[in-house]
C-alpha cells in the first residue's frame, strides 16, 4: 500500500500548546511534501482553530477518513474526534491532555498496523495527559509499553551531539537507587546498536558520564562510579565495545570532549538534556531508540507561554521529521544487509 514516499504519522500533542502551530508551519514549506507524506491525527475543527489563531490563510489539510484517501501531494489529516473541543491557548486543561492522548493512541495504532512508516509526536503535557489509559511519565515509556521490551532509550540527537540517558523521567532523588551495573550495560548496548543500525556508524565510540560531581573524586564524593559505573564500562570493553569513562559531566561538556565521541551516555535526564539543549536547542531531536518502530519528536515542550502568538520555531519539528525519515531508510538498509551477508556493504562510515 505504500507509495515510494515515506508516510509520516503525526500526533498533535496538547491542543493548547504550540504543537499544531509547528506542524502547520512545517508543511507550509512545499518542499517538505516532496520528501514525505504527512498524516496528522487530530480534527479539522482543531486544525482550523489554530490556523485562524495564527492568521495563516494559504494552508489547509486534506481531510481523509481512510488511508486509501491519502493525497501524497498534500498534508493529510484524519479525524480522530468529531466533537467540539474548547481550546484555551497557553493553558493546561483536562481537554489538552484528553485530546493529546486520543491523537497519540490513534497514531500509535496506525504505526502498529503499518499504515504509517514512522511516528513524529508533537509535545504533550505530562501531567494533564495522565488517565486510566495513560499512566506513563512520557512518550518514551508509553511507546515502550506498546512496542518495546522495557529497554527503550531516550536519545537526543543533533548534527553535533548525541546524548542518551540511563534513567529517564524519574525524580532526582531516585536516580542513584535506580542505577545498576546491569542497567547501564543494557542501555549502553541499546545505544551501541542504535548507532550502528540507525546512524550508519560501524564502530561507535561511546562516552559514559559519572553520576557524582567530579565523577566521585575516587570515592570522596560518592562511590557509584567505582561500584556501579566502572564495572559496567569494563564488562562492555571486554565484549568489544568502544566505551570510555566515567567522565565528570561538567568538564566533559565544558571543554567539548563530546566531539571525540559518537554518543554520550548520561546517568539521568537533566545531566544529559541540559547540556544538549544548551548546545543544540531548536535543532535537536528526541529519538526513542531500542524499539522496532521509529519515533521522533522535537526537543521542546508545549511552550504554553508562546502558544498562539505565531512566534514558535518549527525548526526542531522539521528536523524531527528529517531524522525519522533518515533513520527509517538507514534501518531498512541495515536489515537488508544483515539478512543477506553476501550483499556488498553500503559503505558505512567509521570514525
Amino acid at each position: 500500500m505504500f507509495d515510494e514516499k515515506i508516510i509520516v504519522g503525526i500526533s498533535q500533542g496538547d491542543i493548547n500548546g504550540i504543537g499544531m502551530e509547528v506542524i502547520i508551519k512545517t508543511f507550509l514549506d512545499p518542499q517538505m511534501l516532496e520528501i514525505c507524506t504527512p498524516v496528522v491525527f487530530s480534527s479539522m475543527k482543531t486544525a482550523s482553530f489554530h490556523r485562524k489563531a495564527l492568521n495563516i490563510e494559504d494552508f489547509s489539510f486534506n481531510q481523509i477518513k481512510d488511508f486509501s484517501e491519502i493525497n501524497h501531494k498534500r498534508a493529510n489529516l484524519i479525524n480522530v474526534y468529531e466533537e467540539e473541543v474548547t481550546i484555551e491557548l497557553g493553558k493546561k486543561t483536562p481537554d489538552g491532555g484528553k485530546y493529546a492522548f486520543k491523537s497519540l493512541e490513534a497514531a500509535a495504532y496506525a504505526l502498529a498496523q503499518g499504515k504509517v512508516h514512522v511516528l513524529v509526536t508533537a509535545p504533550i503535557n505530562k501531567e494533564n495527559i495522565q488517565s486510566d489509559d495513560f499512566k506513563f511519565p512520557g512518550h518514551t515509556e508509553y511507546l515502550d509499553d506498546k512496542f518495546g521490551d522495557g529497554n527503550s532509550l531516550m536519545f537526543l540527537v543533533s548534527n553535533t551531539l548525541r546524548v542518551a540517558v540511563v534513567t529517564g523521567h524519574i525524580p532526582v532523588t531516585k536516580v542513584a537507587s535506580e542505577l545498576s551495573t546491569e542497567k547501564i550495560i543494557k542501555k549502553a548496548k541499546a545505544l551501541h546498536q542504535s548507532l550502528i543500525q540507525d546512524f550508519e556508524i560501524r564502530k561507535p565510540k561511546i562516552a559514559v558520564l559519572g553520576l557524582n560531581p567530579h565523577a566521585g573524586d575516587n570515592g570522596v564524593i560518592g562511590d557509584e562510579e567505582k561500584s556501579i559505573i566502572l564495572p559496567a564500562i569494563n564488562q562492555l570493553k571486554e565484549e568489544g565495545l568502544l566505551v570510555y569513562g566515567p567522565y565528570p559531566a561538567d568538564g566533559f561538556f565544558g571543554n567539548k570532549t563530546y566531539e571525540k565521541f559518537d554518543a554520550v551516555l548520561a546517568m539521568y535526564h537533566d545531566q544529559g538534556l541540559i547540556p544538549f539543549k544548551t548546545i543544540a536547542f531548536n535543532s535537536g531531536v528526541n529519538f526513542t531508540a531500542g524499539l522496532p518502530v521509529v519515533r521522533t519528536s522535537p526537543d521542546h515542550g508545549t511552550a504554553y507561554d508562546i502558544a498562539g502568538k505565531n512566534v514558535a520555531s518549527e525548526e526542531s519539528f522539521r528536523r524531527a521529521i528529517y531524522t525519522a525519515i533518515d533513520i527509517y531508510k538507514v534501518r531498512k538498509q541495515y536489515k537488508e544487509i544483515t539478512s543477506n551477508p553476501l550483499k556488498i556493504s553500503l559503505g558505512k562510515r567509521e570514525r
